[in-house]
């Protein structure tokens, strides 16, 4: 399941530099992935719930990313970086489905093969602060007191 979660998060990857270059629609650019390449069903799904969360959250997730990123402004930032900020973002904070280091380790994955040599210890670091702001550890019943 982990290979398929991974795979699930490239695809969103992929979908939310689309979106955020081309301003394509999110249901377009989705299908047009799933159309080249034959997925399974549960990634084809993570995935759509990962796009549909992050850019219903984008303004809540760009607050924090200007909050814990103060010396990278969000909209000078590379859209790789940031989007894989907003995907573990929402991953950590508002799905809650992800295990904390999961989330963390994931997006490093993701920085070091789609980023630049900087991304993944940017990436690192936000999400680290995030994770000790937030007591993430500490969540109960699915939700952060502080959001």
């Amino acid at each position: 399941m982990a290979g398929n979660r991974r795979k699930a998060r490239i695809r969103t990857l992929q979908a939310l530099y689309e979106v955020d270059c081309a301003q394509h629609k999110p249901k377009d650019v989705l299908a047009h992935l799933v159309a080249e390449e034959a997925l399974p069903p549960e990634v084809i799904s993570f995935s759509e719930k990962l796009v549909q969360g992050v850019l219903q959250n984008k303004p809540r997730l760009d607050d924090l990313i200007r909050h814990f990123a103060p010396a990278f402004p969000v909209e000078q930032m590379s859209i790789i970086d940031r989007n894989i900020l907003r995907i573990a973002i929402f991953e950590i904070l508002f799905n809650n489905n992800t295990p904390l280091k999961v989330a963390i380790n994931e997006a490093v994955e993701l920085a070091k093969s789609f980023g630049s040599d900087s991304s993944p210890r940017l990436i690192n670091g936000v999400l680290g602060s995030i994770a000790s702001e937030y007591n993430v550890l500490e969540r109960s019943e699915g939700k952060l007191s502080k959001i």
